[in-house]
């Protein structure tokens, strides 16, 4: 039988397939602000989507009554596919939604998604199956799994739709903490539940929708409008085939351009380093806020690119610290 077929075929601990939300209330009530948990809930459903399609796994998300004990909400999540893949990849996207729920911004979602990884890991079964040589399949689900952690703790969506998430409990005074529990679909409790107490919302919540900004240089843009006159107004131009609004943040091209130094004619481009800002909005989609041109490298006149004192400084700049890399290397090979 194919090793990993057989992993699976002894892997109880995958029907863990069930998230138990809790909201823990301070007046130890069952009932809590309805537009507060169907916001919250939003949120939730957003982030188990996303990694659901980091995964490629078509899933179905089901819903099962309240039950008393603050308030507690049972989410099932299904694979549309009838596979042994498919069930692992269920799993994961359990113990990762998990992992991210309950991680700050300052921490690292791969190290608690290793957690529980290894957790389910811990079954006696899988034991015995390592000692029939299943090491290396099993450590290569967890390194998957690691990897995957890493690239959904850098996700905007994720990170937005968590914050998104606290931010409404953060605003309701009611609740006191949130946990999540891991369980089979009978809920029998897979892994413990992990806590988080109010004190602590603000920790995952963003302090800025600003996004890392994007940094190209070399990208070409056709110029359109210049702007001629003294101020801080936008210019016009093409870029990947799209009219874009454009700050010239270059003094130093704008001078030379102003004092009629470079003039433009139908068709003139640049070739610039250009800044993208973005941020992100509410319902987790980037957009563009701004486009910024730092710094020219050179403009076009009749096809024939013609070097800007900057850009002539900064290829300079970069030629110089090729060669001394190449003579640092050269160096410790005669070492």
């Amino acid at each position: 039988m194919n090793h990993m077929l057989l992993l699976l075929n002894n892997f109880p601990i995958l029907n863990g397939n069930t998230l138990e939300l809790h909201y823990g209330l301070i007046d130890e009530t069952h009932s809590m602000d309805a537009i507060v948990q169907n916001k919250c809930e939003y949120e939730f459903l957003g982030i188990i989507k996303e990694i659901a399609a980091i995964f490629n796994a078509e899933i179905i998300i089901e819903t099962e009554p309240l039950a008393e004990g603050g308030l507690r909400r049972w989410f099932k999540i299904i694979s549309k596919e009838e596979s042994k893949k498919s069930t692992i990849k269920i799993a994961l996207v359990v113990a990762l939604t998990t992992g991210i729920l309950i991680t700050p911004i300052t921490s690292s979602i791969s190290k608690m998604t290793e957690i529980f990884i290894e957790r389910i890991f811990e079954d006696k079964e899988i034991k015995k199956l390592e000692k029939e040589k299943l090491k290396l399949e099993i450590e290569k689900l967890k390194r998957d799994s690691k990897i995957n952690a890493e690239i959904l703790g850098k996700n905007n969506t994720i990170k937005k739709r968590r914050s998104n998430f606290y931010e409404a409990l953060d605003k309701y005074c009611k609740v006191k903490m949130i946990s999540l529990i891991i369980e089979d679909e009978s809920k029998k409790i897979m892994i413990k539940e992990e806590k988080i107490d109010r004190v602590n919302f603000k920790e995952f919540i963003l302090v800025s929708d600003d996004l890392e900004p994007q940094e190209i240089d070399g990208a070409v843009i056709e110029i359109i409008s210049p702007v001629l006159k003294r101020g801080n107004y936008k210019w016009m131009g093409i870029y990947k085939g799209e009219a874009i609004h454009f700050n010239m943040a270059s003094k130093e091209f704008k001078t030379l351009v102003q004092t009629g130094k470079v003039e433009f004619k139908n068709g003139t481009s640049i070739n610039c380093f250009l800044q993208i800002k973005k941020k992100v909005d509410n319902d987790a989609r980037e957009k563009i806020t701004a486009y910024d041109v730092v710094r020219v490298n050179h403009y076009f006149e009749n096809e024939t690119p013609i070097e800007t004192p900057e850009g002539k400084r900064h290829r300079q700049k970069k030629e110089g610290e090729k060669n001394q890399l190449k003579m640092f290397d050269e160096g410790e090979i005669i070492t």
